[in-house]
C-alpha cells in the first residue's frame, strides 16, 4: 500500500499498477537482443611444427576456440639462446576462423616459447571479435611437435 497518494487518489494508483503490471508482463514476452558477450579462453593445443615456418595442430578444451588451428612464423631476432618471432595463428572451428598476430620468443635450447597478441581478423559466427590470445608452452625439436596452454579473452556477437 502506498503511504502517500501524490494526489492521484485511488483510482489513479490502480491504473498506476495496472500499467507496472502491463509493462512488466511486456518486458518478460519480449526476446532479449543478443549482444557482444566475452569468453575466457583456457585452452590446451598440440601440433606439429613443419619446420619451414608453419605449424598446425588441435585445440583442446577452447570452447569458442576448440578446433584446429595453423600457423605462419617469421624469425625477427636472436639474442643468445632465445629467437623472437611474430606468428599469425589462425583459429577455425564450426563458428568460423579467428585470425590473432603473436608476438613472442621461444629459448632455441629449452623449446620454451611464450607469445601473445590482438585478434586481427574474424570470419563467420565470429566476425567483428576482438580480443587477446596467449600462448606458452614447449616445443620438442627432435619430433616437431609442441604443446601449449592459450589463454585470453575473446568477445564476439554469436547471434544467429
Amino acid at each position: 500500500m502506498l503511504k502517500h497518494d501524490f494526489g492521484i487518489g485511488h483510482a489513479g494508483r490502480l491504473l498506476f499498477l495496472g500499467a507496472l503490471v502491463a509493462l512488466g508482463s511486456w518486458m518478460t514476452v519480449t526476446p532479449a537482443q543478443a549482444g557482444v558477450s566475452c569468453h575466457l579462453i583456457n585452452a590446451k593445443g598440440v601440433g606439429n611444427d613443419n619446420g619451414s615456418g608453419g605449424t598446425t595442430g588441435n585445440v583442446i578444451g577452447g570452447g569458442l576456440l576448440q578446433g584446429t588451428i595453423s600457423g605462419t612464423i617469421t624469425p625477427t631476432g636472436i639474442s643468445g639462446t632465445v629467437a623472437t618471432f611474430i606468428e599469425i595463428l589462425v583459429f577455425n572451428n564450426q563458428h568460423g576462423t579467428l585470425t590473432v598476430r603473436l608476438e613472442g620468443a621461444i629459448d632455441v635450447t629449452t623449446g620454451q616459447f611464450a607469445a601473445g597478441g590482438p585478434v586481427v581478423e574474424a570470419t563467420g559466427k565470429l566476425m567483428g571479435a576482438t580480443g587477446n590470445i596467449s600462448v606458452t608452452g614447449i616445443a620438442n625439436f627432435a619430433t616437431q611437435i609442441f604443446t601449449e596452454d592459450i589463454g585470453g579473452v575473446v568477445c564476439a556477437n554469436l547471434a544467429p
